[in-house]
Parts: C-alpha cells; structure tokens; sequence
C-alpha cells in the first residue's frame, strides 16, 4: 500500500501542462499517501497532544514538529511535559472561539503558573533577554524538573516512645524480697 512513502520521499514538483503519466502517478501516488499518512497520525495521538501541534498538511513535517515537541523525552518520568502540552491544547481550542495568543504569551502564561519549586527557574528565565518558544520551554522544563528530583533529600526519622515502669520511683529491696523475687515501691 506504500502508506509510507511520503514520509519516504519528498514531495513530486506540481504537474504543469507538459507533465507525463509517470510525473502524474508519482504525485498522485504521494498525495495519497500523505493523506493517509496524516490520518492515521492524528487518530493516534491524544487529544492533549494532538491540539499542543500546529495544523500541517505534510505528514513528514508533523513528525518532525512532533519530534521537537518530544526531544530528549526517552523516559517520560515528569509531568511537566504534560502540563505543558494541556495548557497548549487549551490555546488550540481558544482559537475556535477566534481568540488567539501568541507563542511569546503561551510561554509566559505556562511559566506564571509553574508551582513554586521552578521559582528560581522563572527567575533565571526573565533575567534572559532571549525569550524561548514552546519547544525551547518544554525541553528547559523537563530538563528542570529532572534536576529538582535529583535535588531531592529523602529523609527518614526514627522516633520512639519508651513507656518504663517506675520511671521517677525508688526501689529498696529487703533481704527477704530479694531472695523471693518481689519487690516493695516506695516514694
């Protein structure tokens, strides 16, 4: 069925008037293929993720934004990642409702509501005149909250409580208690 190919191969030249059968097949052949190809990506991916991905028509250039979205992402143990990409999605909706924000906006927004362990790094972030996009947040974020795990201290504490009988109390043992095994509390 040839479902991959055109993420196989490049996009044919458009057909002009002088275009032969072959030229017609092979761009036929691609089109086909990357409708296909977008289908079945975009029913695969969830719906969080699916709205955090701009719309494209190309099949191997959705996998290449998909691949930006997710770099460095082999073990997925954090959830920044996928806080981001709901908030994301969230924008991908407004735009529905014609209201629509810019990347610069979506990136300040996310940072603003970052709990207050990425402190430092929000402050780190506004210190810099260079502002990142939304690749650039997800990858600086995850690559954070990685290392505030490792920065944490898993502490334990022992604590007990002894309960010792006749604490704050003297004892005089008699001759004949010591031979018997009892003893006489006296204050």
């Amino acid at each position: 069925m040839d479902l991959d190919y055109a993420l196989r191969e490049d996009r044919p030249a458009l057909l002009t008037s002088s275009g032969t059968a072959d030229q017609k097949g092979s761009l036929e052949k691609w089109e086909r293929s990357n409708r296909m190809s977008l289908m079945i990506m975009k029913h695969s991916i969830p719906d969080t993720i699916r709205g955090a991905i701009p719309e494209e028509n190309d099949a191997k250039k959705l996998l290449t934004q998909i691949a930006d979205r997710f770099a460095a992402n082999e073990k997925r143990k954090g959830i920044i990642r996928e806080y981001i990409m709901e908030m994301s999605n969230l924008v991908t909706r407004l735009k529905a409702f014609k209201l629509e924000l810019s990347e610069d906006i979506v990136v300040h927004l996310v940072l603003i509501s970052l709990p207050a362990q990425f402190n430092q790094f929000k402050i780190s972030y506004n210190t810099q005149k260079e502002k990142w996009t939304m690749n650039e947040l997800i990858a600086q974020c995850v690559q954070e909250e990685k290392r505030l795990k490792q920065d944490m201290i898993e502490s334990a504490h022992l604590t007990s409580n002894y309960q010792g009988n006749c604490i704050n109390k003297k004892r005089k043992w008699s001759n004949k208690e010591r031979n018997s095994g009892t003893s006489q509390h006296m204050e």
